[in-house]
């Protein structure tokens, strides 16, 4: 008698062909439209602090994995992904011990401690990005660098009469003072905002983070992951739309034209469609489910919509997807599909229901057993 072996293992059962090195291959390739724009808006050190960011993230993660033990496994770009993100939703005139700090938290803390990739609760490069935006709030969201101050400023000191030599000399002194402003969503908190470009704000070139300032590339990267089917569009669609929603309904007081303006503006300041975009469809930290990630997704917009109205914050992409990242477990539970319990596999059935169909598949099979006897019975009796 031969022997039959089966191979018993956890899901995933069947595999797509995509391998996690792939997959943050295609990530990266996504990011890149904006590391570039975000050193041509900013300068050659928004580079740099993308590259010291994974350097450091990837440091911390192949050491944590060494000194615990575990396969060092820098080489699925996971780590890299990160330290991107983090760069990214950073300032480019940020510290870069500060982005040190921000890599650890987000490598050690917020992943290596939870189990790993795929084991993290909260996203990695947001949590880093948290941690510094709370405990050094004047380096992190106070110092904005204006990309589109830079030649009106050089260009009053040269109708002063200074040199090149005496305005290159007075720049470094001054360690980027001048040429600095607050974000369009600080202003809009302070009620100071004027003549808002939609243009600018949709190429990018204006005050913000190294890479959230270009809606146009962001969009297009955005696409590239949906045809690539790296990401899925339910939770980005749902946050982006609950934003338009609620932000449109909050100003229709002052009139359509007004709720539209307000609107466009929702959309093209701060980190709403990058957050939308590369943060919510992270992998470890969304729902599973479709149902989970259409409410996922419209949480976050909803707690971004209530922290730039009525918040002590000018910005609410980050807090809103750390918080719904800790309401995935109860999504994936409310919302997954049970099997064995019918179509609606979420819903547990009524245990009355249940004995009634038990009762009434075996009463057919009865029936069955009895009518077979019976046409056995009286053939027999014709052959007799």
């Amino acid at each position: 008698m031969t022997d039959i072996k089966f191979h018993i293992s956890s899901s995933p059962h069947f595999s797509l062909g995509n391998s996690t090195q792939k997959i943050m291959a295609c990530v990266l390739v996504a990011l890149l439209p904006e590391v570039i724009a975000g050193t041509v808006f900013f300068g050659f050190r928004a580079l740099a602090v993308v590259l010291f960011s994974v350097l450091g993230c990837v440091f911390f993660e192949a050491l944590f994995q060494k000194i615990t033990g575990q396969k060092i496994v820098v080489a699925n770009l996971s780590a890299a992904v990160s330290g991107v993100m983090l760069a990214l939703v950073l300032p480019s005139t940020v510290p870069f011990w500060m982005v040190l700090v921000g890599d650890f938290i987000a490598m050690v803390i917020a992943k290596g401690l939870f189990g790993g990739i795929g084991s993290n609760v909260f996203n990695p490069a947001l949590t880093g990005r948290a941690f510094l935006f709370i405990s050094f709030p004047a380096a992190i969201g106070a110092t904005w660098f204006d990309p589109n101050l830079v030649p009106r400023i050089f260009r009053e000191l040269a109708e002063k009469g200074l040199t090149a030599e005496q305005i290159d000399a007075m720049s470094q002194a001054t360690k980027w003072d001048g040429i600095t402003s607050a974000t369009a969503l600080s202003q809009i908190k302070a009620g100071t905002l004027e003549n808002f470009d939609f243009l600018q704000f949709f190429v990018g070139n204006r005050a913000g983070c190294i890479g959230e300032t270009s809606i146009l590339l962001i969009l297009i990267s955005f696409v590239f992951l949906l045809v690539t089917k790296i990401i899925d569009w339910r939770a980005p669609l749902a946050m982006v739309g609950t934003v338009v929603v609620c932000t449109f309904f909050a100003g229709i007081s002052a009139g359509f034209s007004s709720a539209v303006a307000d609107v466009g503006i929702a959309l093209l300041t701060g980190g709403l469609i990058f957050g939308a975009t590369f943060m919510i469809t992270d992998y470890a930290t969304a729902p599973v489910t479709k149902p989970g990630r259409l409410i996922f997704g419209a949480g976050a917009g909803l707690i971004t919509f209530l922290v730039r109205k009525f918040g002590g914050y000018p910005e609410g992409v980050m807090f809103s997807i750390l918080i719904m990242n800790a309401v995935v477990p109860f999504l994936n539970n409310v919302t997954g599909r049970m099997y064995g319990y019918g179509k609606k596999g979420h819903r547990r059935p009524e245990s009355a229901k249940i004995n009634m169909e038990f009762d009434l598949n075996s009463a057919k099979e009865r029936k069955i057993e009895i009518s077979a006897d019976s046409e056995a019975t009286s053939d027999g009796g014709k052959n007799d």
